[in-house]
């Protein structure tokens, strides 16, 4: 089985909730209903949609990897086809993980013999704008649509994902200003702003995050998602740290942290194992982050959430510590 090119008779288009979709799923969403599809997104994350993805994964990818399979293999029989994009990213500083330019193949391949039916399209370049655009109006084409229609439907869903950005981002920045007032007016009292640092996917689905984000609302701490600050302005700051890093969701992440490192108290990062622009991002940010703390978690499909609770505990008490100068010295 081979990614589709013709996809006319597809009324119903199913997408996975995992990967890129928490990152395009507003425009993905916007993109098909605008043409007058039907859009069924895969269930939410959990036990049996990863056990289904571990059944057909090789043993050395990554848990996002696996979720993928899982959400792909979940929409099996509930639509005509699966959208899954490749997202090649050819530009030198704005790439992702090679897991997203192979996945429609991936996915068509594994699943052969469930007849199941892959319809893609390719981004090489996330600096060229018009590129992306012609690649929907494509898209739109082999779904049966004139070009015109396509186009109203790519810029309505442009304009949906970018709202729902912008959004996101102007509720952490309201946030940030709640917790500085509180912070002035709390003498020392106000809750802990912790950023968590992770691939949205991780951060954004509840059953690789909750046990996390539980834990730290359980300990008092005001979460802030590195994912949500602007893309632009935290992809632009990332250069402050590095020229050469290749991946354009790390940059982003990054570029968060020195935006907001002077407002926050610690950093949660969280990688899925075995990802291996995270493992070298990760190691860069605890050697190069300074003075702020840091606690690195790596979860994976057997992590059990009582190591993650204790580590948690420990690591804002420590916080508290140094908010009250335990760690100052003059």
């Amino acid at each position: 089985m081979t990614v589709e090119t013709n996809g006319e008779d597809v009324r119903v288009i199913g997408i996975p909730r995992a990967l890129l979709y928490y990152r395009y799923g507003v425009l993905w969403e916007t993109f098909f209903r605008s043409l007058g599809l039907e859009v069924v997104v895969s269930d939410p994350t959990d036990r049996a949609v990863l056990a289904a993805g571990e059944a057909v994964s090789s043993d050395e990818s990554c848990l996002a990897s696996k979720v993928f399979m899982g959400a792909v293999a979940n929409l099996i029989g509930r639509c005509d086809a699966v959208f899954i994009p490749s997202y090649a990213s050819a530009s030198p500083r704005e790439g992702f993980c090679t897991k997203y330019q192979g996945a429609p193949d991936m996915a068509a391949n594994t699943f052969r013999d469930q007849k199941l039916r892959v319809l893609s399209l390719l981004v090489e370049h996330l600096d060229k704008p018009r590129e992306i655009e012609e690649a929907y109006i494509d898209l739109g084409k082999r779904l049966g649509a004139p070009a015109n229609v396509a186009k109203r439907a790519y810029k309505a869903a442009l304009k949906a994902q970018k709202v729902a950005d912008d959004s996101r981002a102007k509720a952490q920045e309201q946030l940030l200003r709640q917790l500085k007032q509180q912070r002035a007016a709390a003498d020392g009292e106000a809750p802990l702003a912790i950023l968590v640092v992770a691939h949205p996917y991780i951060g954004h689905d509840p059953f690789m995050a909750d046990p996390v984000l539980d834990a730290l609302r359980e300990a008092g701490a005001c979460i802030i998602f590195a994912d949500e600050t602007d893309h632009g302005h935290a992809f632009k700051k990332s250069f402050e740290f590095t020229d050469t890093m290749p991946w354009v969701t790390n940059r982003e992440l990054i570029g968060s942290i020195l935006l907001l490192q002077d407002q926050i108290d610690g950093i949660v990062l969280i990688s899925a194992f075995p990802c291996g622009p995270d493992s070298m991002t990760d190691d860069a940010i605890m050697r190069c982050i300074e003075g702020t703390p840091i606690l690195n978690l790596l979860i994976d499909a057997q992590s059990g959430t009582a190591g993650i609770q204790t580590r948690i505990e420990s690591f804002t008490d420590i916080l508290r510590f140094h908010r009250r100068g335990g760690y100052l010295h003059e």
